[in-house]
């Protein structure tokens, strides 16, 4: 991400969705790959009849960073509450949107020459994906004995997230002793 010793910016400088899609990689040079390893995980042949998915309640960008830390929350309570066949674990958004930062100088001194350049254009800092009100961010499939887990590292997941979200069972309802 750029500098060693630069810091990230918060996030509130890349979380809304206000400028147009920026995805190009085609034409941008030196875009970071996505902290984001697999997208999907756990037992990938076996058939879980309960879906659980995460979903956003408003339109944002979210960094690949809060991805990636919200994928290790979930897959880690997951792993250890379900065994590590026991479910499966899909990150259903890529981050697609490439974000700029235009490095200014700062420190003594800096006042001087940080009135030029106005909404410049920026190097390519990271990625974020872009995610719709009611879109699945995270999906987890799992037996119904194993529900209570599922939904726990689904909302250890969304606190990694900087929007809020809901989970919501889109499969298999009726095998849940609610």
């Amino acid at each position: 991400m750029g500098d060693d010793m630069a810091s990230l910016r918060p996030n509130r400088c890349y979380r809304d969705v206000d400028k147009p899609p920026y995805t190009r990689k085609e034409y941008v040079k030196g875009v970071p790959q996505p902290k984001v390893v697999h997208f999907i995980m756990g037992n990938l042949s076996a058939e879980f009849p309960v879906k659980v998915n995460l979903i956003a309640k408003k339109p944002i960008q979210i960094r690949h960073n809060a991805l990636e830390a919200a994928r290790v929350a979930a897959n880690k309570y997951l792993t250890k509450m379900c065994g590590r066949l026991g479910y499966k674990f899909q990150i259903r958004t890529y981050p697609h949107q490439i974000l700029r930062e235009h490095k200014m100088a700062t420190g003594a001194g800096a006042d001087r020459i940080s009135d030029g350049m106005r909404l410049a254009f920026g190097k390519p800092i990271g990625t974020a994906a872009r995610v719709k009100e009611g879109q699945a961010i995270l999906t987890v499939w799992v037996n119904p004995d194993k529900f209570p887990a599922a939904k726990e590292a689904l909302r250890r997941a969304a606190m990694k997230l900087p929007v809020p979200c809901r989970i919501v069972i889109e499969q298999g309802k009726e095998l849940l002793k609610l």
